[in-house]
């Protein structure tokens, strides 16, 4: 019903209204080929940031993981907040796979991505990642 969308936004959700990705939605489902197995560990993100009021982190640093990848859409928002919390909660390595992310327009995007970069985020394709990994 929108009560755990930021307070900005709340007009936007509601009886009657489509939200965009809430449970059963088509923006909630998981794009082709990602499939959620048995014993994968799952987070319900209600914020812009998958760290804000979510337990990922501690869920993180008590199975000793200190390096994040980060994928999605809306990179001003929801991809930027992520891997800027992931920044702040001093994470070894921050890596943005750049075409498994998205924004309303590619110069948003871009910009991001010069941001991110700046600050010594990884940014780089899907393929170069699989490459490294």
């Amino acid at each position: 019903m929108g009560r755990d969308v930021e307070i900005f936004r709340r007009h936007l959700y509601g009886p009657g209204k489509t939200n965009p990705a809430s449970k059963g939605s088509v923006g909630a489902e998981l794009v082709d080929g990602l499939v959620i197995k048995e014993g994968d560990y799952k987070v319900v993100k209600t914020r812009f940031s998958a760290f804000f009021a979510t337990n990922l982190h501690s869920f993180l640093h008590s199975n000793s993981i200190n390096n994040v990848v980060v994928t999605g859409v809306q990179m001003p928002n929801c991809v930027r907040q992520t891997v800027f919390d992931a920044l702040s909660l001093d994470y070894q390595s921050v890596t943005v796979i750049v075409d498994a992310t998205a924004a309303a327009t590619p110069d948003i995007h871009l910009a991001n991505i010069v941001d991110m970069k700046n600050v010594g985020v990884a940014t780089p394709t899907l393929e170069e990642w699989c490459k490294l990994a």
